[in-house]
Order: C-alpha cells, then structure tokens, then sequence
C-alpha cells in the first residue's frame, strides 16, 4: 500500500484530505507543521507528501526544501496543496521541487487527476 503525509495546519482539512487518501487506498499519515513533517519523513518517508503552504513553525516552502536538500529530488513525491494561488508560488514551488501544485479548495476529482499526473495512482 502506498503511503501519503498530509502537513496542514487546519486539523479538518488534514481529516476532509485523510478520507479522500483512504478511499484511494493510501496509508496516511499526518503532521500540523513543516518541523513535524520533517520528523515524520525521518520515522518513515512516505511515497507522496501533500503539503499546504502557509504554516507555523515551518512553512510548507521550508519544508519542501528541506526534504529535497534531505531526500533529493525524485522521493517522495511532494504536491503543494495551497490558496497561494498567484503564478509566482506556483513557479517558487515548482523550481524548489515541488511535483505538482494544487489550489484550495480541492475535491476527489482534482486530487486523483493530480496524482495520476504524477504518477501515483
């Protein structure tokens, strides 16, 4: 079973993103803040990081960076799950590694059509 790791600091969007994951049969795992991702990836590193942006602690930008400059640029698969919708994140995120970017609010369809973009479904 593929493993996923949603970092969000909105306890229900974790839950709301954790039933959609399960329904596409991932084992998921989550964390409130890029510093606990981090940490999560170091317990075990997951096959897909969905990861918001804005953040306490460490941000989502922080953390991708930190798992590229850890991991490297091919594992895990990191999409950017955000409101920061403006063309200048997306371009940030995407040359700091990110997979794929996703904009808030996200439903099923978006989320399965990112994925098999990338690859993971």
């Amino acid at each position: 079973m593929k493993t996923c790791l949603i970092v969000d600091d909105s306890k229900v969007v974790r839950r709301i993103t954790r039933g959609m994951m399960e329904q596409l049969q991932f084992e998921v795992d989550e964390a409130e803040d890029g510093q606990v991702a981090i940490e999560a990836c170091d317990r075990h590193l997951p096959d897909l990081v969905l990861l918001d942006w804005n953040m306490p602690v460490m941000n989502g930008l922080e953390c991708l960076q930190a798992i590229r400059a850890k991991y490297g640029p091919d594992s895990p698969v990191v999409i950017l799950c955000t409101t920061e919708n403006d063309l200048e994140h997306i371009m940030t995120a995407m040359s700091n590694g990110a997979n794929e970017y996703i904009m808030k609010p996200f439903d099923e369809e978006i989320i399965q059509s990112k994925l098999s973009e990338v690859g993971m479904i």
